[in-house]
């Protein structure tokens, strides 16, 4: 390995689809581009497109067989050496065994191995392009942080028309264009970021708790990441799992746990992001027993949680800068703003349950940005991955007025 190169070095992954007979301008571009490249190659690649092409195009060797001796050797070392793994085409097969981890073949050997971001280009018939196996798999790598080149619309290999045509070669060489120029503006900044509800246990059955995903506060935590930043992601109760190298992800289930683990990270983070919807009022007491249904009337005395936002607000330092939600139904502007203020925040996103599409449970959602100066910016309904980075780039305007 020449420590010493300047290349941006590609791992690129070819699995067994009629779109695999692309890798080779693929390679051909990434070489031109100055790009050192490696190919890797499943067995059923190999029916579509000879290795010995793409070891000409790229002038190293094609690795195909995970169990000699040689490629289980270099398996590690592939994975350690790559800027970028790229796997295109990507099969629904292929996806699929990146999402449950199995590993039958070079290619799943060296992306488990891989400490370097990863991308994919699927492959595919429009209908299992569509399919809500294939759908729910790619939500699970978006969640992993692997970067999805998306599926082109035109004519398949079937004969039908629609998308999951692999992106061309030209678009995934792009797509790594923009990569590797993406501006590392957060490189050594810290944050923290809450996500998720909270629940409050009644008895060891029941909870009052809220209907928050952790969808905002993960996606946000995903694009600190990948602008360079190290993020201690404390999540509530959630499905969602991420798994980044520059992510801590700090599991809690109560109001309570949520704070004494924020107010413990917060002294050492430029940025807090509270995001989370963290329920105001617990049972004062907790039946130790499942409370029965035959009990005619049942009261619950509820006592208020701990107000993490406000109570670290209290306790920020010079250059710290804290970012706020504010989730509401009604005087959305007018709660916006006290909140900004009560709690010392220094941008307040807004977002109201009045807006179709927004706020808990969705792939999107609809904000507006508030700030001390009395500033206000609002956004059409986005996916909440570009809501993440438009409100990621506010950040970084309102740091360099601090």
């Amino acid at each position: 390995m020449d420590v010493a190169s300047k290349k941006k070095r590609i791992l690129l992954a070819v699995t067994g689809s009629i779109a695999a007979y692309k890798s080779a301008h693929l390679v051909r571009l990434l070489v031109k581009n100055d790009y050192e490249v490696r190919v890797l190659m499943t067995k059923s690649a190999i029916g579509f497109i000879s290795p010995v092409t793409l070891s000409t195009l790229s002038k190293q060797e094609v690795y195909s067989d995970i169990q000699s001796e040689e490629a289980w050797n270099n398996h590690v070392e592939l994975g350690l050496w790559a800027d970028y793994m790229i796997i295109a085409p990507a099969t629904a097969n292929t996806m699929a065994k990146m999402v449950t981890g199995i590993t039958d073949n070079i290619v799943m050997a060296c992306y488990l191995s891989a400490r370097c971001p990863v991308a994919y280009a699927p492959a595919m018939d429009l209908d299992m392009y569509k399919h809500s196996s294939t759908t729910a798999n790619m939500d699970l790598l978006e969640q992993r942080g692997v970067k999805l080149i998306p599926a082109e619309y035109g004519e398949l290999a079937s004969g039908l028309i629609g998308e999951g045509r692999m992106a061309e070669p030209e678009k995934i060489l792009e797509f790594l264009n923009q990569e590797f120029n993406y501006q590392q503006d957060l490189k050594g900044l810290r944050a923290l970021v809450t996500a998720g509800p909270t629940y409050e246990h009644i008895d060891p059955v029941r909870f009052i708790g809220n209907h928050s995903s952790g969808k905002m506060g993960c996606a946000i935590a995903l694009e600190l990441v990948e602008r360079g930043a190290l993020v201690d992601l404390i999540l509530g109760p959630s499905k969602l799992k991420l798994a980044h190298p520059s992510i801590t992800v700090h599991n809690v289930t109560t109001a309570v746990e949520m704070y004494r683990c924020a107010r413990e990270l917060h002294p050492k983070q430029d940025l807090a992001v509270f995001s989370a919807a963290v329920a105001d009022y617990r049972p004062k007491e907790i039946f130790t027993e499942k409370v029965k249904k035959s009990v005619s009337d049942l009261s619950i005395e509820l006592e208020k949680t701990e107000d993490i936002a406000l109570e670290l607000g209290k306790l920020k330092k010079p250059g710290q800068i804290h970012i706020g939600f504010a989730l509401e139904t009604n005087n959305e502007s007018s709660n916006a703003k006290s909140k900004l203020e009560r709690k010392h925040f220094d941008m307040i996103v807004l977002n109201s349950l009045q807006d179709k599409g927004a706020g808990f449970n969705h792939d999107t959602n609809k904000v507006s940005l508030f700030f001390k100066d009395n500033m206000r910016r609002d956004f059409e309904l986005k996916s909440k991955q570009k809501v993440a980075k438009d409100i990621v780039d506010a950040f970084i305007q309102l740091k360099d007025k601090i």
